[in-house]
């Protein structure tokens, strides 16, 4: 027998021998390409498009992370704005950025949802102002379908904050609000629906099983975190398009890969802040800017006791640093459109803003 056929006769032994062995056929295949290619490993066009995945998730994470500013501070992010591709929804791109449905759909009127159009312009609403209240544990605010969480730094490591898209309740399966705790985690959880679920899709000529074992199938997606109100989970889902809605019956759903990413990094015991602000109000270099948000249904709230409540919410701002005139006009224009944006509502600096607490029971303020 020649050299060759011994190589080939080795070779086959190797190969044979690695291929009863799962984790050695992986690396005998991988030699066989670098002896083949000389100096060069064969990777999968599969392999190729896994890693691309895996760094366009890597940088989106990023994206979402933030240096905790200082107390003084409200304001993180950027607005941005990108170019749609051919083959883009709006919701394809606002999954890449961690938006959901109905904040891209706010920020970008006139935009075709399905079909925005390789070219269009893009407007990402990635600049935030963070809840009022201490900044620690997870916080939910429900009129803006977002979640902000403060991870406990590591020794030496800066306080960042991360903030996700989620969807809630609707309108006849409120969210509860408050605040409650992280009492669990569950991977690849079944669902048990409430009888009153399955009354209603029984009612919708839709039949609905007591139990839904977990896969494609499962609303609950692969991760579940347990709150302390029975029945209610920040969850996964099986149909992401829905993140950023009002669809849930009362759970707090995720982007499948956002809940991957804090499922084992949000401790049992973290408290879980639950509110109700369509507007939340702070300062950064010097102005004061609103985010407003529309307001629950539930709320009933019509222009007057809207823009009432937002004077409130500028009120309690001001009365921890007082500075400047607020532009009454401009807050009554960002309280009309509410599309999420923030809006700078600081007139001028150097001048009381008292006149607009006095003023907010006076019909002359519209």
């Amino acid at each position: 027998m020649n050299r060759a056929s011994d190589s080939f006769s080795m070779t086959g032994m190797l190969l044979a021998f690695a291929m009863s062995m799962p984790f050695l056929a992986a690396a005998s295949v991988q030699a066989m390409d670098e002896e083949v290619d000389g100096t060069q490993v064969d990777i999968s066009e599969s392999a190729q498009e896994q890693a691309d995945e895996d760094a366009a998730l890597k940088e989106r994470r990023q994206r979402n992370a933030f240096p905790l500013p200082p107390n003084d501070v409200d304001v993180v992010g950027e607005i941005q704005i990108v170019e749609a591709r051919d083959e883009d929804t709006l919701l394809d791109i606002g999954r890449r950025y961690g938006i959901g449905f109905e904040a891209m759909r706010m920020a970008n009127p006139g935009v075709d949802i399905w079909i925005p159009g390789e070219g269009t312009e893009v407007v990402i609403p990635s600049r935030y102002i963070l809840p009022p209240g201490p900044r620690k544990g997870l916080v939910i605010n429900l009129p803006e379908m977002r979640m902000y969480y403060y991870p406990e730094p590591k020794p030496g490591e800066r306080p960042v904050v991360e903030t996700y898209a989620i969807s809630v309740g609707r309108l006849d399966w409120s969210t509860p609000i408050g605040t409650t705790r992280v009492t669990g985690h569950v991977k690849d959880p079944a669902w048990y629906p409430p009888a009153s679920v399955r009354e209603r899709h029984a009612n919708e000529g839709r039949s609905l099983p007591r139990r839904v074992d977990p896969g494609p199938d499962n609303p609950l997606g692969r991760h579940a975190i347990g709150l302390d109100i029975p029945s209610y989970f920040i969850h996964g889902t099986n149909r992401p398009a829905g993140v950023g809605m009002r669809v849930t019956h009362g759970c707090i759903r995720m982007f499948p890969e956002d809940i991957e990413y804090i499922f084992n990094r949000l401790p049992r015991g973290t408290e879980v802040r639950i509110m109700n602000e369509p507007y939340k109000v702070g300062w950064a270099s010097g102005q004061l800017f609103v985010q407003a948000f529309p307001p629950m249904e539930e709320d009933d709230l019509d222009e007057a006791r809207s823009y009432n409540k937002a004077v409130q919410e500028v009120v309690k701002v001001l009365d921890q640093h007082p500075a400047g005139r607020v532009d009454r006009d401009q807050l009554r224009a960002a309280i009309q459109t509410s599309n999420g944006l923030p809006v700078a509502i600081l007139e001028e600096p150097g001048r009381d803003t008292r006149d607009v607490a006095r003023g907010q029971e006076s019909p002359s303020l519209w």
